[in-house]
């Protein structure tokens, strides 16, 4: 025979194994089984008290209301993130700067634009273009520079003069203050957008250079120009 359910107890053991799921929430259904089996078990000589039974049922609407707002929220959270998607996606085809040390050369010499960020003014400030095996082909040394973004040329040559394959380069950048100490330095690149992928779970840009950065690092995003025809 079960051991009836009664009195002030019942509405201990009720919160009792309303938490006795550790982080894993009571759902309305366990809930709602266990107040019928605690009705149905309750002593008919001491039946339960109405106050810990009115107490119990605001406990069970407490529990849908909380539900329901969870279950507005995750369909807020989607419709958030379906949007930021397709948002991202309107990106394809523009002109992003992001954060990044890696430059595309074409291979034909033409200048390549490095781009970096100081965060105080510099007494000496060098760049390092480094292959793909990371030997450093090429040292710049651009002098001083004021804090803020800075932007040079590098024409695609290696500390010889000679004209570096088509490929990916790693941008190093060595700054320092008059007293010697260094400056903090923060790298980006510039690219057309060509590709949104999502597979990881976030936006992530492919530039035509062939980099691939999560949509957290995007700077600024560009109109690309039209080219203009002569009449």
């Amino acid at each position: 025979m079960t051991d009836p359910i009664t009195g002030p107890g019942s509405t201990t053991a009720l919160n009792a194994l309303t938490n006795a799921g550790g982080t894993k929430p009571m759902d309305r259904t366990t809930f709602l089984k266990l107040l019928v089996e605690q009705l149905k078990n309750q002593d008919p000589l001491k039946p339960q008290d109405n106050t810990a039974f009115v107490a119990q049922l605001a406990q069970f609407s407490s529990l849908e209301q909380s539900m329901g707002i969870n279950d507005r929220l995750d369909m807020l959270a989607a419709q958030n993130a379906g949007m930021a998607n397709a948002n991202a996606v309107g990106l394809v085809g523009s002109v992003a700067t992001v954060r990044g040390n890696l430059i595309t050369s074409d291979g034909t010499g033409a200048g390549i634009q490095v781009g970096f960020s100081l965060s105080a003014n510099t007494a000496a400030t060098r760049v390092i273009i480094r292959d793909q095996g990371g030997n450093a082909i090429r040292t710049l040394d651009v002098g001083p520079h004021a804090a803020g973004v800075t932007k040079i040329q590098w024409d695609g040559r290696n500390d010889a003069g000679i004209v570096q394959p088509a490929g990916t380069y790693q941008v190093s950048v060595q700054a320092e203050n008059e007293s010697g100490s260094p400056v903090s330095v923060s790298q980006e690149t510039s690219g057309t957008i060509t590709q949104v992928a999502f597979d990881k779970g976030y936006p992530v840009l492919t530039l035509d250079s062939g980099i691939a950065v999560p949509v957290s690092d995007l700077l600024k995003v560009a109109v690309p120009k039209t080219p203009t025809t002569s009449k």
